[in-house]
């Protein structure tokens, strides 16, 4: 740019020397050596004049240049100091969301705690209502005394124990009251903390979005319970209380809402899916959540070469060996997607297990099964993506060549062309060593794979969510 502009200085010295020498010699006689000469400052002039625009154009773009230069400075400084202030703003958020994790997980151990004093509750109430119970047959055995002082004259001593008793039992039920409404009392306040511990799980995933505006948040509203309370089963409990605990725990569709709600031990419990009668169920806690069993085979005990109605109705003790029965089942996973678990053991206390995505039918499709095998520890031995129909031995819907699967097997399944295996089937022990009977037996027999003959048996349901 320099070189430029001397250059530009000195060509016009150059030009008007140039000049003064043409004119000088003007009046000379003209020589074409004279004429080149002025030719050749022709073009000197327009070089140079081209040369002097240029220069000017130059210096325009450097001024533009100059100006754009600055604004784009200008807006870096805007965004290194927004940078800077977004910077600030997420270290306060991070502090504000370590708080917001510490008050958390105050929450959730003053949760737990009250949890166990609500079971400590329970069982105190329990405890209460055994001697309510014994109170009362303390009483009804006392009727027979009161209809005979009625007609004649009471002692003394009969009265005042008489009129102990009742005060006792008033005491009790009272107390029983009492603890009633302490437990509700406190049941209120695990929903209270834990709608708060929900707000501060919101806080938290808002305050990431507002922040980054890349995080969605991940919390799930849990459907409502249908009913406000459920009735469960107490061992303890005679038939004149008709053996009923009342809890205040909220509606159950299936044992893993039962888990939801707390529960946290296996044994039977009562369940309402939505749109059928509450009946008793078998939840087992495991693998971090509830499965409701439909099916359990442990030792022989009970036989499962059933009728129809049986199978529909589910029969055999919870505790034990049962099967829960079609309509029951149906009505449980018509509620939504399920999983259909398998867990065998054979006589060398080997276990294995298999897990399906499932479909069943109702009873107007004879409660038509379909597979599809999603993990599991054993080969597949059941058709997949087929349309299993139930069968007993006194309604075998589809027989095969005249051939009556469910009768000359034993127990009632849903059986594919008679295949080699069914888990209601007679149980036999590894002393039985004739085809025929391994056949009838309590077996796990894959295509391609070898014979498993099971000593006991478990089916169970999950919701697949």
């Amino acid at each position: 740019m320099k070189i430029i502009l001397v250059f530009l200085f000195i060509a016009p010295l150059a030009l008007s020397t140039g000049a003064e020498k043409d004119y000088s010699s003007f009046d000379s006689a003209a020589s074409p050596e004279t004429k080149s000469r002025f030719a050749m400052l022709d073009d000197v002039r327009i070089l140079a004049n081209g040369l002097l625009q240029l220069g000017h154009g130059l210096k325009d773009f450097v001024h533009k240049t100059k100006g754009q230069m600055n604004d784009i400075f200008q807006k870096l400084y805007i965004f290194d100091r927004s940078f800077y202030e977004l910077s600030l703003q997420t270290s306060e958020i991070k502090e504000e969301e370590e708080q917001l994790r510490q008050t958390t997980a105050r929450l959730q151990i003053n949760n737990e705690e009250i949890k166990n004093l609500s079971q400590e509750m329970n069982s105190k109430i329990e405890d209460l209502i055994q001697n309510k119970i014994q109170l009362q047959e303390k009483v009804w055995g006392l009727e027979d005394k009161v209809t005979k002082l009625a007609i004649t004259q009471p002692s003394m001593q009969e009265t005042k124990e008489i009129s102990s008793l009742k005060a006792f039992v008033e005491q009790q039920d009272n107390h029983i009251k009492q603890l009633l409404r302490i437990v509700e009392d406190q049941h209120v306040q695990l929903d209270r903390q834990h709608n708060q511990i929900m707000e501060l799980e919101d806080k938290v995933q808002n305050q990431r979005y507002f922040s980054f505006q890349n995080l969605s948040s991940f919390l799930t509203l849990k459907e409502s319970m249908a009913q406000p309370f459920i009735w469960v089963s107490h061992p303890s409990c005679s038939q004149i209380c008709n053996c009923l605990l009342f809890a205040f725990l909220g509606a159950a569709p299936d044992c893993t809402g039962l888990y939801n709600s707390g529960m946290r031990s296996s044994g039977v419990y009562t369940i309402k899916p939505n749109g059928s009668e509450a009946f008793d169920v078998y939840c087992e806690m495991k693998f971090g959540s509830s499965w409701t069993v439909i099916q359990n085979r442990v030792d022989g005990s009970l036989d499962f070469n059933q009728t129809w109605d049986a199978y529909a109705n589910g029969f055999g003790d919870l505790n034990e060996e049962f099967w829960l029965g079609l309509n029951k089942t149906y009505s449980i996973t018509k509620q939504g997607d399920y999983i259909f678990r398998i867990e065998l053991q054979d006589w060398k206390d080997n276990k294995r297990y298999i897990e399906y995505a499932f479909s069943l039918g109702g009873p107007e499709t004879d409660y038509t099964l379909q597979l599809s095998r999603i993990s599991g520890s054993i080969p597949n031995a059941l058709p997949e993506q087929t349309e299993l129909q139930f069968s007993t031995t006194d309604r075998d819907v589809d027989i095969i060549n005249d051939f009556n699967c469910p009768e000359n097997y034993l127990g009632g399944w849903w059986h594919s062309e008679c295949e080699e295996t069914n888990l209601n089937g007679k149980y036999v022990t590894p002393r039985s060593r004739g085809r025929l009977d391994r056949r009838k037996g309590l077996y796990w027999k894959p295509k391609k794979g070898r014979y498993y003959l099971l000593k006991s048996t478990k089916i169970m349901i999950h919701p697949t969510d």
